[in-house]
């Protein structure tokens, strides 16, 4: 009975090995912290040659946002709105506008 117990225990097994997993202790998440989630919600419409956008800002720090608009004609004055802040869990209002047709419209954020 010894002999048959030591033949199952010496048997090399089928399946293939994996390589032991890499512990990650505590240490190694204390050098790199998560970011914190900024930034505030956005969304852009434009209705002819006025812009408009709804930005919510679902987080506790404040987020500066700036509408700019980008006018379709080479003599259109592309405009940038001032910084409006969206404080925690509020929704603000940006508007732009061109004399003729907007190209493009974005939202910019800083802290």
């Amino acid at each position: 009975m010894p002999v048959a117990l030591a033949l199952v225990v010496a048997a090399p097994s089928a399946a293939p090995q994996e390589p032991p997993h890499a512990r990650v202790g505590l240490d190694a998440r204390a050098e790199k912290p998560r970011p914190r989630p900024f930034g505030s919600e956005c969304r852009t419409a434009v209705v002819g040659s006025h812009a408009v956008a709804y930005c919510h800002n679902p987080y506790p720090e404040t987020d500066r946002v700036r509408l700019h608009v980008e006018c379709y004609r080479w003599w259109d004055i592309d405009t940038d709105s001032r910084p409006v802040e969206a404080g925690p869990a509020m929704t603000v209002r940006l508007t732009g506008r061109c004399w003729k047709e907007v190209r493009a419209v974005w939202v910019s954020h800083e802290k």
